[in-house]
């Protein structure tokens, strides 16, 4: 990389919360975009990696979405290693296959040869030997390697679509539950044994030494990503979408999600808004939009909500993403951290879940409460949120409502199954 140490760079930067691991003199920042397909995320974190890199930001915007269009975005040819666009600015498009190879090729070789083992043709052990979300996870493991590294001031990323996003959530739990699984006794035991009981076990496959180290690099790098991720300060998620009814509602669950994980968002992006003194055959969708950003602003409060305008050209190239980053950011620094915390949180208490949801400046008779099905609306005087319930919840009866130190916990019972013994 050029050394880019003498430009001169903001003073608008976050350092790390107090509360992490990592260092706190680093100012880094990771700031992920993620949204239905087709709201304009790449856009919006190509936008937001121009802006960065021309406030003096070594920058690198990368692409982890398997349908690849952050070099139409950038109007300029990507590879899967870093390329430079411009000074201070790189782009980088995933290629999930090298990234598989190079993250889980010697652990999938194992698990395919188990597969075979127990009668699955070839091909199909191949394709099932694999942790799920490891296929949109590999392309993640790179903002750990960068970090490391420390290439860049900035790492923005273009994520995958939402459901793809979602698997990544759980990587980090579902990859240890499966190596406990494939080798409950331990490494030295396996090793020491394996020979010994392999003709008991019928000839099942064991893993070897490169096998077990393999896997332990993997699951710890998967827990370096997690905790990148997860520190406030350093990294952010930024849900883009656009004012329209299913859009809205999937960056909802998302959003639900991302806090269920402990994954902090500090931005919504509202992209193609039309503007205000739309006439003719857009005026019907115009006024569509103003119900939505109602709903947008309802369903996402307290986050702050910035509005990129329904361009009158294709978002490509960079004379168009400079267009929008003025329109988002104006002549404010990207990587600023807009919202602190989380909205809400859940936890497993005494066998039941409590959602807490900070209300700030709200009094206890201002409060009521409203469920439909997976959805639940709280009302505080004239201020309503709508929250999408997570799939462990929608099945629970929602029992008690306590106001106190600014939030509102609702327990969500969960009921025991009586047994008839007749």
């Amino acid at each position: 990389m050029k050394d880019k140490a003498n430009d001169r760079k903001p003073e608008s930067r976050v350092p790390v919360n107090s509360n992490s691991t990592m260092d706190k003199s680093d100012t880094r920042r990771i700031l992920l975009y993620t949204g239905k397909g087709g709201v304009g995320k790449t856009s919006a974190a190509a936008a937001t990696a121009l802006r960065c890199a021309e406030l003096g930001y070594r920058t690198l915007v990368l692409s982890t979405d398997a349908a690849h269009s952050l070099a139409d975005s950038l109007d300029t040819a990507l590879g899967p290693e870093p390329v430079e666009v411009l000074p201070n600015l790189w782009g980088q498009e995933v290629d999930i296959y090298y990234s598989l190879e190079k993250h889980w090729a010697r652990l999938q070789q194992y698990l395919a040869a188990v597969f075979y083992w127990q009668g699955v043709g070839d091909l199909l052990a191949e394709e099932i030997a694999a942790i799920p979300g490891m296929e949109e996870g590999a392309g993640l493991l790179w903002i750990d390697q960068h970090y490391r590294e420390n290439n860049f001031d900035v790492i923005v990323v273009d994520c995958a679509p939402t459901a793809e996003t979602l698997r990544l959530l759980s990587l980090p739990e579902t990859g240890r539950w499966w190596f406990d699984r494939l080798f409950p006794i331990g490494k030295r035991a396996t090793m020491m044994l394996g020979p010994l009981a392999r003709p008991f076990l019928n000839n099942m496959p064991i893993p070897d030494r490169e096998t077990f180290d393999a896997a332990e690099a993997l699951f710890e790098q998967l827990g370096r990503l997690y905790q990148l991720l997860t520190t406030p300060g350093l990294a952010s998620m930024r849900l883009v979408m656009n004012p329209e009814k299913m859009v809205i509602k999937e960056a909802q669950r998302t959003y639900t999600y991302l806090n269920l994980y402990g994954y902090l968002t500090d931005l919504v992006i509202c992209n193609r808004v039309f503007p205000d003194k739309t006439d003719g055959y857009f005026a019907a969708w115009r006024e569509a939009q103003g119900r939505y950003l109602k709903m947008i602003e309802e369903g996402f409060a307290p986050l702050p909500i910035l509005k990129a305008p329904y361009f009158e050209q294709e978002i490509v190239g960079l004379a168009s993403l400079r267009q929008m980053a003025q329109a988002l950011f104006g002549d404010s620094d990207p990587t600023m951290l807009y919202y602190e915390g989380q909205a809400y949180t859940i936890d497993h208490v005494d066998g039941n879940y409590i959602l807490t949801i900070t209300l700030p400046f709200a009094a206890r008779q201002d409060v009521s409460l409203l469920r439909n099905g997976d959805e639940l609306t709280v009302q505080v005087g004239n201020w309503r949120r709508n929250l999408i319930l997570p799939r462990a919840l929608r099945g629970l009866k929602t029992g008690s409502a306590r106001f106190e130190s600014q939030a509102l916990r609702i327990h969500f019972e969960i009921q025991s199954q009586e047994v008839d013994h007749e």
